[in-house]
């Protein structure tokens, strides 16, 4: 377990983390630019406010990204059905044509006869 201090607007934040600092140190700096650039386009809004839309906006998009993890994971089963069954259809091709060979062979070797 790490522990890493960060400084995001100003306050320390001491956290225990399984992350490597330098991941944790570049998430503090991205939060703070986003902090700082809703701030500065809009004086009216407190830090906490600016934190809490960010907030909201990252939750966003985590949903977002699990619903289309969701959906890769239902399409690549749907791939994976698909490839199990034109593998058990290539195998029973593969019978009738050594089945037909055979066939093939014998009615060669009757028709020389």
């Amino acid at each position: 377990m790490n522990k890493v201090k960060v400084v995001i607007c100003g306050k320390e934040y001491c956290l225990q983390t399984e992350e490597e600092p330098t991941y944790v140190y570049a998430l503090a700096r991205k939060l703070e630019k986003n902090i700082a650039e809703i701030v500065g386009n809009n004086t009216n809004i407190s830090v906490y406010s600016a934190s809490v839309m960010i907030a909201l906006s990252t939750l966003d998009m985590l949903n977002k990204c699990n619903e289309d993890m969701d959906n890769l994971r239902v399409q690549i089963k749907e791939y994976v059905d698909e490839a199990g069954k034109a593998r058990l259809e290539r195998d029973s091709a593969l019978r009738e044509i050594e089945s037909l060979k055979k066939k093939i062979s014998e009615l060669e070797k009757n028709s020389k006869k």
